[in-house]
């Protein structure tokens, strides 16, 4: 496949031609060969395809069915627990997999995806994302997250670390849990990673998601990663109270995230709904300390999360939107803003990065615009999406 006349981010015009999965050429022309398909890219701006860090696809577009009349946190987790008979093992991989098919046609080619993992939901959404990843396996990388309740620790948590080691071996990828709301976080960090350790696989929390300055799980599992060596990846997403802090803990507590080489995602939509309903004056932007973050040398992504459900009654499914957000709310800078929807992803999702040279993999996407500000502005609905050299997705405008 010959990509022709696309624009490259730095501004220049030239010719990518990829070979089975790999762009094997870069160049200001290239000539086409016998055989293959050129695809005319003028007036396109070609990046590397997006990845969303943090979705919840077994509960996309709930909306309709599940109210969250509080709007806070606790009342949607609420809402969904007393809705469970609602939703069929069928109804949910029909929801994620929608839902996976709109983020590919909108660019993202590598989702991570959480997974309840309750005692009252038991396998149910574990299973239904898994047969998702095999069903959109040619679209995109999927990983499942088993998101287990809580208490995780204790006598009380015995069930729940039963489920979670079952949900292991039914097909999740890595372990998830919510620390904070754990009568004691630090135990519960610590049951997490040994769990995660027992079964050589990363962790993605659900950490300090509340604007309360006394939850500060990010800096027991900074310390506790360090402290034990632990070997796979360690992703933090939400982190909401380290926002907070002061600037000199926010310093600190970033320090230590780094040293564990620990990635922190950054929750935009769901938090901005959710949090500061109690804080009418002032009310609080309620992101992480992105700045603080990527100074002290942390990879900082930025997700969705919650995709038209109770946690979060909008949403595109459109990682542009996500970027948007990012420059609105963390003062990132355009092409910042989107690295943490694209290659910063891909490092916290422990994938082979992709850049626009040879060599690479050929997970790209093509957008009408002429700038990354401009692509983040105006979010063209015209994008071509390869994914390992093969065009999954190529829109029209709508």
């Amino acid at each position: 496949m010959l990509l022709r006349s696309a624009t490259f981010a730095d501004g220049q015009v030239g010719d990518v031609r990829i070979c089975l999965d790999t762009i094997d050429a870069v160049a200001a022309r290239l000539d086409p060969q016998p055989g293959e398909q050129v695809i005319d890219l003028g007036g396109y701006l070609l990046l590397p395809a997006f990845a969303e860090p943090h979705a919840h696809l077994d509960k996309a577009f709930l909306s309709e069915r599940i109210a969250n009349p509080s709007g806070d946190l606790m009342g949607a987790i609420m809402a969904m627990e007393s809705n469970r008979h609602l939703i069929t093992f069928d109804d949910t991989v029909a929801r994620a997999e929608r839902a996976v098919r709109l983020m590919v046609r909108n660019g993202a080619t590598a989702i991570r995806s959480h997974a309840d993992t309750t005692l009252d939901n038991g396998l149910l959404s574990v299973e239904a994302l898994a047969e998702v990843r095999r069903r959109t396996s040619d679209v995109c990388d999927l990983q499942v997250v088993a998101l287990v309740s809580w208490p995780i620790t204790g006598r009380e948590g015995a069930n729940s670390r039963a489920l979670l080691r079952e949900a292991l071996q039914a097909g999740a990828d890595l372990v998830g849990g919510c620390p904070h709301l754990d009568v004691d976080p630090a135990a519960a960090n610590d049951t997490l990673l040994g769990i995660a350790a027992e079964f050589g696989c990363g962790v993605d929390l659900h950490t300090d998601e509340t604007l309360n300055p006394d939850k500060l799980g990010l800096e027991d599992l900074a310390q506790r990663v360090i402290a034990t060596g632990f070997p796979h990846g360690v992703t933090a997403s939400h982190c909401v109270s380290l926002g907070v802090q002061t600037v000199a803990r926010q310093d600190e507590i970033a320090a230590s995230v780094a040293a564990a080489g620990i990635s922190v995602v950054a929750l935009p939509h769901t938090n901005l709904f959710l949090q500061g309903r109690d804080q009418q004056q002032s009310m609080p932007r309620a992101i992480t300390a992105v700045r603080a973050l990527r100074a002290a040398g942390v990879n900082v992504c930025a997700g969705a999360d919650n995709l038209q459900d109770p946690f979060n009654p909008m949403g595109r499914g459109d990682p542009l939107e996500t970027g948007s957000l990012m420059v609105m709310l963390a003062h990132l800078l355009p092409e910042q803003a989107l690295a943490s929807i694209s290659t910063n992803v891909r490092t916290a999702l422990g994938l082979a990065q992709v850049t626009v040279a040879p060599g690479s993999l050929a997970s790209l996407v093509a957008l009408r615009a002429g700038s990354s500000r401009e692509a983040l502005a105006y979010g063209p609905p015209e994008r071509l999406v390869l994914h390992r050299g093969a065009v999954v997705a190529a829109l029209a405008a709508r």
